[in-house]
């Protein structure tokens, strides 16, 4: 070793700790959580631009349904055509870096981090893109940190495109509130100083509450797409719709001149899923009134960086549902699958 490469040694000696395999869920065909299952694969090795991570943490969302599933259809083109391209679900992952690949630099074995991966979480030991990791504040435990990137993140970037119509005494709807992304929107929109009002399930209304929103509605109460007395029309700034079912006219109405509706999601066919819902979004833009923006989030370590600042200072609290042990990560997958997620699911090795 020389010493301009001093990274080489504290690899090669981490490297040579590791065992030769790992437990992992893998998936070989698209299917519901019973296409998951429990498996000893080799521990991976990091290519170019690549960390090893020895996994402490991993939150599932939406996102991993969707690809365990293969639906929308869309999906495959990305992530496979006839099974998963990465057998492994989880992208929110927490860990310890303890080998790093050729040219990668800031990263050391030892170090902890957290970030949004191509997958490959729900295991003992993953691959992650260098480029794609920031470092894990001591005050964050790893639990805690790996419900952020994906669903805070989103929530941050439905805020920044909503810009100054969600701002200082703006008044913000959250629709779909109480799941991973709607629990992260509702504290963000709330420290960036909007009044926000929630729709939600009943027996989560007192959460959602303490999280900051100034008003809670039970979803089962008050219809969206029935305009009800407590959503009049032009009465809100910005309407964040992270539920996806209400009809685009309907949710532009609620919106004051200037303001604009975020799609963070939304339902759809079995072939497109929201895609089509976002191009009739976009022709009805075209039209005089609110714009409507849909929203496609991307992985963005900066604003991971803050959100944990965040986090560490004790300003945003991610909300965790359950924890589950790498053993029962099968059945965590089936969880979130259910759709009945308040806040994150974690899955602890």
């Amino acid at each position: 070793m020389t010493a301009e490469h001093p990274n080489e040694q504290r690899t090669d000696a981490a490297a040579a700790a590791l065992p030769a395999t790992m437990t992992a869920w893998v998936q070989r065909r698209y299917g519901d959580a019973s296409s998951v299952h429990r498996a000893q694969v080799p521990v991976p090795t990091p290519g170019p631009g690549e960390a090893l991570l020895r996994v402490h943490a991993t939150a599932l969302h939406a996102g991993d349904v969707h690809i365990m599933h293969g639906e929308p259809l869309l999906v495959r083109a990305f992530f496979g055509l006839r099974r998963p391209r990465r057998a492994t679900r989880g992208m929110d992952v927490a860990g310890t870096v303890v080998a790093v690949g050729a040219g990668v630099r800031g990263l050391a074995p030892g170090d902890e981090v957290v970030g949004e991966l191509p997958g490959g979480g729900l295991a003992e030991y993953t691959v992650a893109p260098a480029a794609r990791v920031v470092r894990r504040p001591e005050a964050v435990a790893a639990g805690v940190a790996a419900a952020v990137p994906v669903s805070a993140g989103t929530a941050w970037q439905a805020l920044d495109l909503a810009g100054p119509a969600a701002g200082p005494d703006k008044r913000v709807l959250i629709i779909g509130a109480s799941g991973g992304v709607g629990t992260h929107t509702v504290q963000l929109a709330a420290l960036r100083g909007a009044e926000v009002w929630a729709i939600c399930g009943a027996r989560n209304e007192r959460l959602v509450a303490d999280l900051g929103a100034a008003r809670t509605l039970d979803y089962a109460r008050v219809d969206v797409a029935t305009q009800s007395r407590e959503l009049s029309p032009a009465s809100f700034d910005t309407v964040i719709d992270i539920v996806g079912a209400a009809p685009l006219r309907t949710l532009r109405r609620l919106v004051a001149p200037g303001g604009s509706v975020v799609l963070v999601s939304g339902e759809g066919g079995r072939v497109l899923g929201p895609v089509g819902r976002m191009l009739r979004a976009g022709v009805l833009s075209l039209t005089p009134g609110p714009r409507i923006r849909p929203l496609a989030a991307t992985p963005k370590t900066e604003i991971t960086a803050e959100l944990l600042r965040l986090v560490a200072s004790g300003a945003l609290r991610p909300v965790i549902e359950r924890t589950f042990p790498l053993a029962d990560a099968g059945a965590a997958l089936a969880h979130v699958d259910a759709r009945h997620t308040v806040g994150k699911v974690v899955v602890l090795p």
